[in-house]
């Protein structure tokens, strides 16, 4: 076994990625403040070929050196805007045919390995401010919320690392060998 080399790993060029066929799969940060956090959605993005980001409220937007130094380029592959009001938003995105869902622990939540995405929707995970995590008005706009199973003591996760483990679940559950070379 032996690590393999940059040229190796048969990267997309940036052209390359936009071209993609994307996951059909969006993703709303609703009022994160962390830009590390940021950056870090935008590389989880670029890795699972999502469709566009949304930085919502005070999310900040590049170019930021904090986002760029996570996002390691994937500012300029991925799709992204800000908008201002993630609440009014996910109306005008449940109007697009997205099937919204808010990464949160609510009375009715799902367990994420319980969850199974339907091919051939539309979905806009939202991930919520790391202190009050998603906001009440966009979970109640939300046609579900979805539980990262926990079982310490803290019950909460850092949101890159949330973004990370419900991206993969998605696209895991949503393309089985479709994309994989």
């Amino acid at each position: 076994m032996r690590k393999l080399d940059n040229e190796e790993l048969e990267r997309k060029t940036v052209e390359e990625f936009k071209k993609s066929e994307k996951l059909p799969v969006s993703i709303l940060l609703d009022n994160v403040r962390s830009l590390n956090n940021v950056g870090s959605a935008f590389r989880t993005a670029d890795a699972f070929l999502i469709e566009k980001l949304y930085l919502g409220g005070i999310t900040g937007t590049p170019p930021h050196r904090d986002i760029t130094k996570t996002a390691l380029g994937a500012t300029e592959s991925v799709e992204w805007e800000h908008v201002e009001d993630p609440a009014t938003f996910v109306l005008e995105l449940k109007s697009r045919g997205y099937e919204i869902i808010s990464i949160e622990q609510v009375d009715k939540s799902v367990m994420l390995d319980k969850f199974i995405p339907e091919k051939g929707k539309k979905y806009c995970l939202v991930f919520g401010n790391e202190v009050f995590g998603v906001d009440e008005k966009v979970v109640q706009n939300s046609d579900i919320c979805i539980e990262i199973p926990q079982y310490g003591t803290k019950h909460s996760l850092n949101i890159s690392v949330s973004v990370g483990i419900v991206v993969w679940d998605f696209y895991n559950k949503l393309t089985g060998d479709l994309f994989r070379v």
